[in-house]
């Protein structure tokens, strides 16, 4: 019984499981891989976010409001 038998539970072949139990650190650096990912992925968000300019925010509309006016000038001739 290897640390790692969980995983034919859930589709790993016996091969792959048989190789995380001889190299567990295989399994660890999937993981640190993944949280590196993701907060690449949070970060590019947050600078995108923080780098809108204000006419490219959506502004949220009133409940009951009238919609305002389309015209006037474009936001590039403000």
């Amino acid at each position: 019984m290897g640390q790692f038998d969980w995983f034919l539970s859930i589709g790993a072949t016996p091969q792959a499981v048989a190789v995380l139990n001889d190299q567990p650190i295989l399994f660890t650096i999937l993981l640190v891989v993944l949280v590196a990912v993701i907060l690449q992925i949070t970060l590019i968000w947050y600078i995108h976010h923080a780098t809108l300019k204000p006419e490219q925010m959506k502004k949220k509309e009133k409940k009951g409001a009238a919609p305002a006016a389309r015209g006037g000038k474009p936001p590039a001739a403000r």
